[in-house]
């Protein structure tokens, strides 16, 4: 390490070790988990290993039958409204890239690569500068730590739904299913950013937050050699070089910031609604990324000044209202609107496709994208995309496939906690990871969900 001479280079000075010094407070029930997430998950494995034998909550259903809900979707346009893209085990970040990166700088990072692989991911994420894990291996990754956490005395509740919480002098009392009322005394709200219907329960039962900015915009789809022959040059075709992918960042005249987000090298765009009459999308890779093209989202960001009404969940009505257009432009039967980017630049709809293939895992319908999205965002876009091929020869081509809507960047809403990473309006429920407002990806959602863990095994007792 000294004779690297390189200040990028250095000894790790803090290893997550995941020696808990207990409280001493007996716990009258197990903790509950609601949601299975990156931050469900691994909130519940921390408890399990540690012997509090958690009890875990999930609207959605196994992986592997989730699987199976999310393809007829696909197929058929008939959408589970509990079960879908955005719901069910394994999160939203199931169907997605798997992407691990991220800026925060937590020594339990490393420790959940470490669990990751030992539950099935390759190796390579532990040393991979751009590690990710794609849909196809994350799946079987999720059911083997959900098999753990019951190994180790938690038990897991699919197709469970939590529709309200009951309190008594500021603390919580107990979780309401559809189905049953049981006793709580610690509550790790893992909900995801598009647990809409939670985010009205908790408002009614009076938690506190805030609005919160966020981005959307639409999905770009270019052929995946136009990348790789701007990021490697002669060296496009070599045969240890994966699919490259791109970060692009742009400030608009309007004075909004425009940004690709969530980019899939080799991978394809998939149809993530989780609403009646309301249409997002999303993108999605394998570990190969080995598709044909190459998808991200562009987009651009809105805040609370662009919000109706001063309430906590102006935004997600925002994001709802963009939705319903897009469900509408795309004939209202969930196919997805579709449109060429020479076509929405001009502000026309598309009528044939050029070159490019769009990968969408479902029905399409070509349209106008500019019909489901406000103006500041569709002219802000058409000003980046021409930046952008400034960087990327080709990125602004006119046949490049764009997809609408992508509004799930992340939550629209904080819901503020304490020190002790408790709501500050309920004690002993404890929200976290994105759906919460405090994280934005696979890993640090998982922090984020070991920490609150954390938290509670620091002032409790194990049960054995």
């Amino acid at each position: 390490v000294a004779r690297a001479n390189s200040k990028d280079v250095k000894i790790e000075e803090v290893k997550y070790d995941g020696n808990i010094k207990y409280g001493d407070k007996i716990l009258k029930h197990r903790p509950i988990i609601v949601g299975m997430g990156p931050a469900g998950l691994f909130a519940g494995l921390i408890l399990a290993k540690n012997g509090y034998k958690p009890l875990i909550i999930e609207q959605g259903e196994p992986v592997e039958d989730r699987e199976k809900t999310v393809n007829y979707f696909w197929k058929t346009g008939k959408l589970n409204l509990k079960s879908n893209v955005q719901f069910g085990e394994g999160g939203a970040g199931t169907f997605s890239d798997g992407k691990l990166t991220t800026r925060i700088k937590d020594s339990r990072c490393n420790y959940i690569l470490d669990e990751l692989v030992k539950f099935g991911a390759p190796a390579e994420i532990i040393y991979s500068g751009k590690p990710h894990i794609g849909t196809d291996l994350l799946k079987g990754i999720v059911k083997n730590i959900r098999e753990e956490i019951k190994a180790l005395g938690g038990e897991v509740l699919f197709n469970t739904k939590l529709v309200d919480i009951k309190t008594n002098n500021g603390k919580i009392k107990s979780v309401i299913t559809e189905d049953d009322e049981i006793p709580c005394n610690n509550l790790v709200l893992a909900i995801g950013h598009s647990s809409r219907d939670t985010y009205e329960m908790l408002f009614k039962n009076q938690f506190y937050m805030e609005t919160k900015p966020f981005a959307i915009g639409v999905r770009a789809e270019h052929p995946q050699s136009l990348i790789d022959i701007n990021q490697y040059g002669k060296y496009s075709n070599h045969k240890r070089l994966k699919s490259s992918d791109y970060k692009l960042t742009y400030r608009s005249s309007l004075n909004r910031s425009v940004y690709s987000f969530c980019m899939c090298p080799g991978g394809k765009v998939v149809n993530a609604s989780s609403e009646e009459n309301r249409l997002v999308v999303n993108g999605m890779s394998n570990y190969k990324r080995n598709l044909e093209n190459a998808n991200s989202a562009i987009v651009v960001s809105v805040g609370k000044e662009d919000f109706v009404g001063k309430s906590p969940l102006a935004g997600m009505e925002f994001q709802r209202h963009y939705e319903s257009l897009a469900y509408k432009e795309g004939g209202s039967n969930y196919s997805v609107p579709i449109q060429l980017l020479g076509d929405f630049i001009k502000g026309q709809p598309t009528n044939e496709l050029g070159k490019i293939n769009p990968s969408i895992t479902s029905s399409y319908k070509l349209a106008n994208l500019n019909n489901c999205l406000p103006s500041y965002v569709t002219d802000s876009l058409k000003e980046a995309f021409k930046a952008f091929n400034n960087k990327i020869k080709g990125f602004s081509r006119e046949d490049v496939v764009l997809t609408g809507i992508e509004t799930r960047t992340s939550a629209p809403l904080r819901i503020s906690r304490n020190e002790n990473m408790e709501s500050i309006s309920v004690k002993g429920v404890y929200p976290t990871g994105e759906g919460a407002g405090y994280a934005g990806g696979i890993v640090s959602a998982a922090v984020d969900g070991m920490k609150c863990a954390e938290n509670i095994m620091q002032e409790y007792i194990p049960l054995i």
